[in-house]
């Protein structure tokens, strides 16, 4: 029956354990060895814990360093227009310049134009985003505990 199966194959696999020792071991000390590099890295680079902030009030924007700021954004989309206008109208009184463009490489070509006041934001769906400086990128995230 079912047991004199069982029993067999059980017997089988450890003649082939015991006559391929080398690879039985491997098959043990290998996962071990990971294991113990991981603890090891995770101990190098040890999680921070910030405390928390208490609320404050941090007083009125400067907008006088916003003066001909410019934020340009891809793709067009209506929802990236209506996040761009609640940018730009809803948080400052003057309210900030926004720019369009159809591609990113558009957008690359207008910030090397105009790098010291120029940001741009690539919309990649509709929870994310990527802000692009002049010759960088910012990611946005949620807090994260470490890299």
């Amino acid at each position: 029956g079912v047991w004199r199966q069982t029993r067999a194959l059980l017997f089988k696999n450890c003649l082939i354990k015991g006559r391929t020792k080398k690879s039985s071991v491997q098959e043990v000390l290998f996962p071990l060895f990971f294991l113990f590099w991981l603890i090891l890295m995770s101990m190098m680079h040890p999680h921070r814990k910030y405390d928390e902030v208490a609320n404050t009030n941090l007083g009125t924007l400067d907008t006088t360093q916003l003066v001909n700021f410019v934020i340009g954004f891809t793709p067009p989309t209506r929802m990236a227009r209506e996040i761009m206008k609640k940018v730009a109208f809803d948080n400052f009184e003057e309210g900030i310049i926004t720019e369009e463009y159809l591609s990113e490489e558009e957008l690359q070509e207008a910030s090397a134009l105009k790098p010291s006041n120029f940001v741009g934001v690539v919309f990649k769906d509709s929870m994310s985003y990527q802000l692009r400086f002049h010759d960088s990128i910012a990611m946005s995230s949620i807090y994260m505990e470490s890299r």
